[in-house]
């Protein structure tokens, strides 16, 4: 086996693992989206308002370089706002929020549904492709 043809081999299993792996983050999101519905339909407008803000509030971190957008390339996003975009795009926030919702001594609903929400939000980026930026701005491992 030459050292050309060795890395092709691999290439196959690793396109079928990135391809599981992204079925995994869709399952996870139509879970969460089902679970933030649910969560609505049990107790009303505000938790399915709270929600929706939370499935859209992790991208309006693209604002916090919106001044600098002029200056990147396609598919870049500003250095100023990589680090709020990628706090607002790790599944442990929210997730590690939901298990002090459970354990705490608050039970309002809008909050958990809210948090539905934002894991949905999360699950349907990681399963489109996208995932956390690089200090330059870039989607990891695109580059």
């Amino acid at each position: 086996m030459s050292a050309i043809t060795a890395p092709a081999k691999f290439s196959g299993a690793r396109t079928a693992a990135r391809t599981a792996i992204r079925v995994a983050w869709f399952a996870g999101a139509l879970f969460w989206t089902a679970f933030a519905v649910l969560e609505g339909v049990n107790h009303g407008w505000l938790a399915v308002l709270a929600a929706l803000a939370f499935f859209i509030a992790p991208d309006l971190t693209f604002l916090a370089g919106l001044r600098d957008a002029r200056h990147t390339e396609r598919g870049q996003l500003p250095a100023r706002a990589v680090p709020f975009y990628n706090a607002a795009h790790r599944a442990l926030v929210p997730f590690a929020l939901m298990i002090a919702y459970a354990f705490g001594p608050i039970t309002w609903a809008p909050i958990f549904a809210g948090l539905c929400g934002w894991l949905a939000h999360i699950s349907f980026d990681r399963a489109f492709g996208y995932g956390l930026r690089t200090k330059d701005g870039f989607q990891r491992g695109r580059r």
